[in-house]
């Protein structure tokens, strides 16, 4: 199971992508945080995004 990076949430359904800003950290998304657009962070680099 995997951890959504805006509610913390473990999830068994979500979307995962490479932060845009260093490409270097995954970024899961569960379907909730994105269809409310709640904000993430990247955890190497800072990225915030929505």
């Amino acid at each position: 199971m995997k951890t959504c990076s805006s509610c913390g949430r473990q999830v068994k359904e979500y979307a995962e992508f490479k932060c845009p800003s260093c490409e270097k950290s995954a970024i899961v998304r569960c379907k909730t945080c994105r269809e409310t657009s709640n904000p993430y962070r990247c955890g190497k680099c800072g990225f915030s995004g929505p």
